[in-house]
C-alpha cells in the first residue's frame, strides 16, 4: 500500500510505494529517529532539498511511528534554527574540527540537551552507538563520547540564549539587516528566527462556525488581520480540514491578495500561484481567478488545495514570463520567486542554502516577471507585487526601478487599517512591509513586502 508523504499544510508532497518487506536489525529506542534526523540534516546542509523533501525519502523514515517522526522533525528543525549557537558550543570542546558526519552527531546531542531537554544518558549513549555503526565514524567514538558528555553538562547554559549578532547566519545576513533596518531591528529579527512559528489559518468566508469551534477546542485566537492563530500542530487532524473550511497561510502571506480590494466578479490573474493560498483567497472573495504556475507538480498541489476547499479557478500550467491572454485583467497578483529570507523561522534551511548571489539572481528574475505582469493589466487596473524576502533589492528597490521603467504605473499606497494592516507595516512610500519581529506578543509574522500599483487610464 502506498504511503502519502505530506507537506506541513496537509497537501500531498509525493506518494511513496510501501517498501518491500525486509529485515532491519533491532534498534534501541530512539535510534531510528536520530538516524533519520542525521540523514535529513546531511541532505539539507548539502543544499539539495528542504527538510520536508528530505524527510519524504530519508533513510529509516519508514521505521518511524508518528511519535518518533515528530521527534526526528523536532531534532532537525531545532538544530537548523540554532545551528550558529550549536556550532559555537561544539567548538568550545574540540581542538580540531571533526569530520562532517561526526559534527552532525554532536549537533544532535547539543540540540537534544540544550533545547529539547532529552535526558543526558539517552542522548550521549545513542550518539556513541550511532558513531560505532558507521565505518567512517567509528574510530571517533572516544571523541564523541567525551565531547557529548561535556556538551550534555554545559549545553543548557551554552544554548540558553537565542542567535546573537555575534553569531550571525551565513552570508552575513545580520550585516545586511543592520544596514537596512538598524541595530535594534536586526537583533530582533535574529531572535525571531530562532523561535518555532505558530500555525495560521485562513478560513473561507462561509466557515465562521468552524472557526469558532477551533477557537474553543484549540485555544486559537483571531488576529487583527483576520487570520486564525494557534500553536503548531498536525493540520490534517484539525476539525474543518477535511471539509476544506480553511487553508494554511501565514497571516502576512494573506495580506497581498487583499490589497486588490473588492474583487467580486473581477478578472484576476495570480502569477506564480502555487501552492495556491492567494488563489483560494481570491476565489473565496468571488473573483474570476486565473492561476498560472509553470511547475506541473506544484500546479497539481494547487489543484488539490482548491478541490479540498471546494473553490474554483482556471489553472494554467505556463511560465509567467511568457503567459499571454487576449484580454488584460482587472488585477494581477505577482507573488514572485525570491530568496524567502522573511520565512527563515519556518524554513531555517534557507540560511544554509542561499548566498549573496542568490539575491542577485532572484532580483533579475523578478525584474523580468514584473515587466511581463505589467502587460497583463488593463488601463485603470491594479498590479500587486509581493515577495517573502527581507532584502530591499527584491522589494523597495525592485519597485522603484519598475516605476522608472513604466511611467504608466504609479503607487496606490496602502492605507492604515486596510485589511487590518497596522501603521508599523506600512513604509514611507505606502508599501506593505511585515517583519518576523512584528507582533512578538502573538508569535511574530513572516517577513513580506508588497507594493500596490495602478495602471493609468
Amino acid at each position: 500500500m502506498a504511503e502519502e508523504i505530506k507537506n506541513p499544510d496537509g497537501s500531498i508532497l509525493r506518494k511513496r510505494a510501501a517498501p518491500p518487506a525486509r529485515a532491519h536489525e533491532p534498534l534501541p529506542p530512539g535510534m531510528a529517529a536520530r538516524l533519520c534526523a542525521l540523514n535529513v540534516l546531511e541532505t539539507v546542509l548539502a543544499g539539495r532539498k528542504t527538510p520536508d523533501e528530505a524527510f519524504a525519502t530519508a533513510r529509516y523514515g519508514d521505521l518511524l511511528e508518528p511519535r518518533d517522526r515528530s521527534f526526528a522533525r523536532a531534532l532537525v528543525f531545532t538544530t537548523l534554527r540554532r545551528k550558529p549557537a550549536i556550532d559555537a558550543a561544539i567548538r568550545k570542546f574540540v581542538a580540531k574540527e571533526p569530520p562532517d558526519d561526526v559534527h552532525r552527531i554532536l549537533m544532535l546531542v547539543a540540540a537534544e540537551r540544550g533545547l529539547l531537554n532529552v535526558p543526558a544518558h539517552a542522548s550521549v549513549t545513542t550518539a556513541v552507538d550511532i558513531t560505532k555503526r558507521n565505518a567512517h565514524t567509528r574510530h571517533f567514538q572516544g571523541l564523541v563520547n567525551a565531547v557529548a558528555r561535556k556538551l550534555s553538562d554545559a549545553a543548557e547554559s551554552l544554548l540558553a540564549g537565542k542567535w546573537s549578532p555575534q553569531a550571525p547566519p551565513p552570508y552575513n545576513l545580520a550585516a545586511r539587516w543592520k544596514k537596512t533596518y538598524g541595530d535594534a531591528v536586526m537583533a530582533a529579527l535574529i531572535d525571531a528566527h530562532g523561535v518555532e512559528p505558530p500555525l495560521d489559518l485562513t478560513f473561507r468566508k462561509d466557515a465562521t462556525a468552524e472557526a469558532q469551534r477551533l477557537i474553543k477546542s484549540h485555544s486559537a485566537f483571531m488576529l487583527p488581520t483576520g487570520s486564525l492563530r494557534l500553536a503548531a500542530t498536525d493540520v490534517t487532524s484539525l476539525p474543518g480540514y477535511a471539509s476544506g473550511a480553511f487553508f494554511v497561510q501565514d497571516a502576512a502571506a494573506a495580506l497581498p491578495a487583499r490589497l486588490l480590494g473588492e474583487v467580486k466578479d473581477k478578472r484576476i490573474a495570480d502569477l506564480c500561484a502555487a501552492p495556491g493560498g492567494k488563489t483560494m483567497e481570491l476565489a473565496d472573495a468571488g473573483a474570476i481567478v486565473t492561476a498560472v504556475e509553470k511547475d506541473p507538480a506544484r500546479m497539481a498541489r494547487l489543484k488539490e488545495n482548491l478541490a479540498r476547499a471546494h473553490l474554483t479557478a482556471t489553472c494554467i500550467t505556463d511560465d509567467a514570463l511568457t503567459f499571454r491572454t487576449a484580454e488584460p485583467f482587472d488585477g494581477v497578483l505577482l507573488d514572485a520567486p525570491c530568496t524567502a529570507t522573511g520565512t527563515i523561522r519556518r524554513h531555517p534551511e534557507i540560511v544554509f542554502q542561499k548566498d549573496a548571489r542568490s539575491i542577485e539572481k532572484a532580483a533579475e528574475l523578478q525584474t523580468a516577471l514584473l515587466d511581463a505582469a505589467a502587460r497583463q493589466v488593463r488601463p485603470g487596473g491594479l498590479l500587486v507585487y509581493a515577495v517573502c524576502s527581507l532584502e530591499p533589492e527584491e522589494g523597495e528597490h525592485q519597485i522603484n526601478a519598475f516605476l522608472a521603467r513604466h511611467r504608466n504605473f504609479s503607487r496606490k499606497p496602502v492605507i492604515k487599517g486596510e485589511a487590518g494592516i497596522e501603521p508599523a507595516f506600512i513604509t514611507r512610500e505606502g508599501d506593505l512591509r511585515t517583519l518576523p519581529c512584528h507582533w512578538p506578543q502573538w508569535g511574530g509574522l513572516d517577513g513580506f513586502y508588497a507594493s500596490r500599483l495602478v495602471r493609468s487610464a
